[in-house]
C-alpha cells in the first residue's frame, strides 16, 4: 500500500510539473502573440491610405528598411541549424535553433509594426502594399507558430507540422521580400537590367514603358507619358505615391499632389514639375532624387514643349513641329529612354579601361564609379576630395576622359590649367564646377562638348564673356550661374533664353 501511495504521489507531482511547464509556455506564447495580433488588428482597422500622418509615425516608420532584414537572416538560419543538427556530429547546432527562431519571431513582429508606421506615414497605398504588409504579418505569425511547436516536448510536437511551418516561413520571406522590392524599386526590378539575350529566351519585351493610358497618336501618350513611365512612376505610381503625387496617368498628373497642381497648362516656368527637373542637381527639390539619373536634355525639352502647348492629353502628335525626335519612328519609346547596349560590347569596353580605372581607384578610392551595371561610362565625383584634388590629379584622368559622362569638381582646387583635360571629356553630359577658380578661359575651350546637357558654374569668377561659347553647346538644357559675375538681368544670347538659371 505504501509503495502504491508513493507511486501515485510521484506521478501526481510529475503531472503538476508538466502542467506548470505547459502553462508557462502557453503564457509566454500568448505574450509573444499579442503584438502580432495587435498589428493585424491595426492593419485591418487602419490600413495605409496614402495620406500623411504625424511626424513621429514618419520618423519611426523610416526604420523599417533597417529592421526588416534581421528576421530574414534569422529565419533562413533556422532550417540550416535544424538540418545540420540531424548529423550526430553537429547535434549541438539544434540546441541554438530555438533561440534563433525566437529572435526571428521578435524581429519579424518589430519589422511588421515599423512597416505599418511607414505605410501610414503617407505616399503608400494599393494592393501591392497590402500584399506586402499582410505577408509580413503572416510571417510573424508563422514564426510564432514554429517557436511554440519547438518549445513543446518531443511527444507533443509534430515534427511534420513544424517542418511544414518552417518551410512556409521561408517561402513567405521570399514572397514578402519580392513584394517589398517591387514597392521600393519598381514592379520590374528583377528584369529591368536583364541582358537582351536572356530577355529573348524568356519572351520578355525590351520596352518597359507602357503607352496604355493615352493613344499613341497623341503627343502626351507617345512622347511624354513614356518619360514618366520609365523615370518617375517607381516613386509616383499606383503603389508608391510620394507627396501624394501620381504620374502614371494623365488624370492623376493634372490633379497634382499634396502641394497642389504640378502642371499649369501653357505656363512652363510656373509648373512645379518643370521647375524641379531643371533645378541644380544638388538642390534639395531636384527630381529625380536619390542619385538617380537626371532626365536628358531631349526629355526635358519634350515636357517643356508639351506644357507650353497647353498640356493637353489629346494634343495630336503632329501638333508640335520642333520636338526632339531621336529616331525615325515618332512614337518609339526609345525616343525618350536610353538605348540598350550590347552586354558583350560593354564587357569589351570595360576591359579596355580596367587598368586605368583600377589605378585611379587605388589613388583616390570612391571618386569613380560606372554609370550603371550595363554601361562602360563613368561618373567622376572629385568633390568628395575637396581641395585635395587639383590640376595634376585631373591630368591623370586622360586615359579615361572619353568615358566620363558626369564630372563633379565642386570645391576642388582645379584652375584654368585643367581646361584641356575637361575639354577631352567628349561624352560629358553633366559638368559641375561650382565653388572653384575656373574662369572664362576654361569655358571658352569647352565648345567641343556637344553632349553637355547641364553646366553648373555657381560661385565662380565666370563673366558674360563666356556666354557666347555656352550658347553654342547644342544639347545644353540649363546652366546655373548664380553668384558669378554674370548679372541676372543680362540680355542673354537667344539659344540660352530659359536655360540660364540664377
Amino acid at each position: 500500500m505504501s509503495n502504491l501511495r508513493n507511486l501515485c504521489s510521484g506521478n501526481f507531482r510529475r503531472y503538476l510539473r508538466w502542467g506548470d511547464r505547459i502553462s508557462g509556455q502557453l503564457r509566454l506564447g500568448l505574450l509573444t502573440l499579442a503584438p502580432i495580433l495587435t498589428v493585424a488588428v491595426l492593419l485591418a482597422l487602419l490600413p495605409p491610405d496614402g495620406n500623411e500622418r504625424a511626424e513621429w509615425a514618419q520618423f519611426i516608420g523610416r526604420f523599417h528598411p533597417l529592421v526588416v532584414h534581421i528576421p530574414i537572416a534569422f529565419l533562413l538560419l533556422v532550417p540550416i541549424l535544424e538540418l545540420a543538427g540531424l548529423n550526430h556530429r553537429f547535434s549541438y547546432l539544434r540546441l541554438s535553433a530555438g533561440f534563433v527562431l525566437g529572435l526571428a519571431m521578435l524581429s519579424a513582429t518589430g519589422a511588421a509594426i515599423l512597416g505599418w508606421c511607414l505605410g501610414r506615414s503617407g505616399g503608400y497605398s494599393g494592393p501591392l502594399l497590402t500584399q506586402h504588409m499582410w505577408g509580413g504579418i503572416s510571417l510573424a505569425a508563422v514564426c510564432w507558430l514554429c517557436w511554440m511547436l519547438r518549445l513543446s516536448d518531443g511527444e507533443q510536437r509534430s515534427t511534420f507540422i513544424y517542418g511544414v511551418a518552417l518551410a512556409l516561413g521561408v517561402g513567405l520571406v521570399a514572397w514578402t521580400g519580392y513584394r517589398g522590392g517591387q514597392l521600393s524599386l519598381g514592379e520590374d526590378h528583377l528584369t529591368e537590367h536583364m541582358p537582351g539575350g536572356l530577355r529573348q529566351v524568356l519572351g520578355l519585351s525590351n520596352v518597359q514603358a507602357s503607352l496604355a493610358s493615352a493613344g499613341a497618336n497623341t503627343f502626351y501618350g507617345a512622347r511624354v507619358e513614356p518619360i514618366f513611365a520609365a523615370r518617375c512612376v517607381t516613386c509616383h505610381g499606383p503603389e508608391k505615391h510620394k507627396a501624394n503625387l501620381r504620374l502614371d496617368s494623365y488624370r492623376s498628373l493634372m490633379r497634382g499632389g499634396k502641394d497642389g497642381p504640378v502642371v499649369r497648362a501653357g505656363n512652363v516656368q510656373g509648373s512645379d514639375l518643370f521647375r524641379r527637373i531643371t533645378l541644380p542637381l544638388d538642390h534639395d527639390d531636384f527630381m529625380p532624387k536619390q542619385g538617380k539619373r537626371p532626365l536628358s536634355a531631349d526629355q526635358v525639352k519634350l515636357i517643356e514643349l508639351w506644357i507650353g502647348a497647353g498640356a493637353s492629353g489629346t494634343l495630336p502628335l503632329a501638333a508640335i513641329k520642333d520636338a526632339p525626335t531621336g529616331s525615325a519612328s515618332p512614337t518609339a519609346v526609345s525616343d525618350v529612354t536610353f538605348e540598350e547596349i550590347d552586354p558583350a560590347e560593354v564587357t569589351r569596353l570595360r576591359a579596355g579601361i580596367a587598368p586605368a580605372v583600377a589605378e585611379l581607384r587605388k589613388r583616390f578610392p570612391d571618386i569613380l564609379e560606372y554609370e550603371s551595371r550595363g554601361s562602360a561610362n563613368l561618373i567622376l565625383n572629385a568633390s568628395i576630395l575637396g581641395p585635395k584634388f587639383g590640376d595634376s590629379d585631373l591630368e591623370g584622368l586622360a586615359p579615361l576622359a572619353e568615358h566620363i559622362t558626369l564630372a563633379d569638381f565642386s570645391r576642388t582646387a582645379i584652375t584654368d590649367r585643367s581646361a584641356s583635360a575637361i575639354a577631352a571629356m567628349k561624352q560629358l553630359r553633366v559638368l559641375r564646377l561650382m565653388h572653384t577658380r575656373i574662369t572664362d578661359s576654361t569655358l571658352q575651350r569647352l565648345g567641343t562638348l556637344d553632349q553637355l546637357e547641364s553646366l553648373n558654374v555657381f560661385d565662380t569668377p565666370v563673366t558674360p564673356a563666356a556666354l557666347p561659347t555656352i550658347a553654342k553647346l547644342p544639347k545644353l538644357a540649363h546652366c546655373y550661374a548664380a553668384q558669378t559675375a554674370i548679372p541676372s538681368q543680362i540680355a542673354v544670347p537667344q539659344p540660352l533664353i530659359g536655360k540660364l538659371v540664377f
